[in-house]
């Protein structure tokens, strides 16, 4: 395997490992399609600075204030706790302050929305209950134009969930969630049927998944989702968009199912472990364009499993990183309407896998910069004047004994592969083919 270029990848994971990939999110995000809101600020606010807003008193003043269907449409919580299970049905706004908590009863949700035209900011939502029957949650939201901004939920089963929330939006929220198993865990974050709705600028850790479910046209945008199952879990999400977010120590990075017509733009998805980790994974799905991302020190970076499912709607891999990954692509058959270009596969310790002892030559592969490419350039035009393919004689040994994917990057299956190409008799079969690879990595810039 090549060590071309292993300083900037040794430094990419350092950097991923310690955290400094994860800072400035902040800076990512595009306030020129907020719904007519205030301005996102950095932090709380003091509660005087709400001219006009009630300031609820305790619980019961505040329990009054929202009950009333002709009570105030602006309602201010000041620096205390108020301890109580929430109910909003008709439009007002909450505002918070630094130092305001909702503290439910720990028998349900904390704080539940049935309305539309509700903001909920600056404010701490804690101690829900742990049924997941009725997936309990910090924040529970149905209706249409619910705004949740500068939100935090600690200490909930759920954190905050959106169901048929149509055109609804999550900033700047913090979703902690516990330390119990993954799997007993909820999901940090959930959209179910909540079509054109947009999740911005939020931190998820240490919870189950960030959910996208039977939801059209859902925008994902700046998010930083670290040590839990799904960074985002995509299922019947047609028209869905993740860009410039960071999905670090998952289980998984993003998982789609189902889906059509996404794009995946400018992210991190990077140590995804374990005999299931994958950056970015993909399962009966078409027309999904990814580009700009950087896959780092996954198990599989990318994995794709009847995508597309059918050519006449492609799914198009451009200007993306796989770096240092067991394995860069590994796919479940030959993928005929998939397209790569424009890609740096770097030191990964297989580039391609095919499951079943398959190939993947119906799948397009055409200028991209393999480190461990061994042709020459005698034109001097940046494109090798051989093939790149992958043939390697230890990938059937593996495929047929999976138990030898152990030894992977020892010295007795590279050997193997090395007599491969000085042998022809015992050549393997070729598994993926580019026909004009770059000599030169291409210049792709770290989101």
């Amino acid at each position: 395997m090549s060590t071309g270029g292993g300083t900037r990848a040794r430094g990419l994971v350092a950097l991923v490992a310690s955290g400094l990939l994860l800072d400035g999110s902040a800076a990512w995000a595009r306030t020129d399609t907020l719904p007519p809101a205030r301005a996102v600020v950095a932090g709380p606010r003091d509660v005087g600075l709400f001219p006009g807003a009630t300031v609820a008193r305790d619980f019961d003043h505040l329990a009054a204030l929202v009950g009333d269907p002709h009570g105030p449409r602006d309602i201010a919580l000041g620096p205390q706790v108020y301890r109580g299970d929430l109910v909003i049905k008709r439009p007002l706004a909450i505002h918070g302050s630094k130092g305001a908590v909702v503290e439910g009863s720990g028998s349900a949700t904390v704080l539940t929305v049935e309305a539309s035209d509700v903001l909920l900011e600056d404010v701490t939502l804690r101690h829900s209950g742990r049924r997941h029957t009725r997936e309990d949650a910090g924040v529970k939201a149905t209706g249409s134009g619910v705004r949740i901004v500068n939100v935090r939920v600690e200490d909930a089963l759920f954190g905050i969930s959106l169901q048929e929330c149509k055109r609804c939006m999550v900033q700047g929220a913090s979703v902690v969630g516990t330390d119990d198993d993954p799997e007993l865990r909820g999901d940090g974050i959930k959209l179910w049927e909540s079509h054109e709705s947009v999740v911005r600028e939020c931190l998820v850790e240490r919870a189950r998944d960030l959910v996208v479910w039977y939801t059209r046209h859902a925008l994902l945008e700046g998010n930083t989702v670290r040590f839990g199952r799904y960074g985002t879990h995509f299922m019947y999400a047609n028209d869905a968009t993740v860009r410039r977010s960071h999905l670090e120590g998952n289980v998984v990075g993003i998982f789609v199912m189902y889906s059509r017509r996404m794009l995946l733009e400018g992210n991190v998805l990077a140590g995804a472990r374990g005999a299931a980790g994958m950056g970015l994974g993909f399962k009966d799905s078409d027309a999904v364009t990814a580009r700009g991302n950087w896959l780092v020190a996954n198990t599989a970076g990318v994995y794709l499993d009847n995508t597309p499912r059918t050519p006449e709607e492609p799914v198009t891999f451009q200007g993306n990183v796989m770096a240092l990954n067991d394995v860069a692509l590994r796919l479940h058959g030959s993928e005929a309407g998939l397209s790569l270009s424009g890609n740096e596969l770097r030191q990964n310790a297989v580039m391609v896998e095919v499951d079943g002892g398959g190939t993947a030559l119906a799948a397009s592969l055409r200028g991209n910069h393999y480190s461990d490419y061994e042709g020459y350039d005698l034109d001097g035009n940046g494109v090798g004047d051989v093939p790149y393919e992958v043939k390697a004689l230890s990938r059937e040994l593996t495929d047929a004994r999976p138990a030898l994917k152990f030894f992977y990057g020892t010295s007795a299956l590279g050997l193997m592969d090395a007599v491969a190409h000085a042998v022809p008799v015992l050549e393997s079969k070729t598994l993926v083919r580019d026909a004009a690879p770059l000599v030169r990595a291409p210049e792709i810039a770290l989101p």
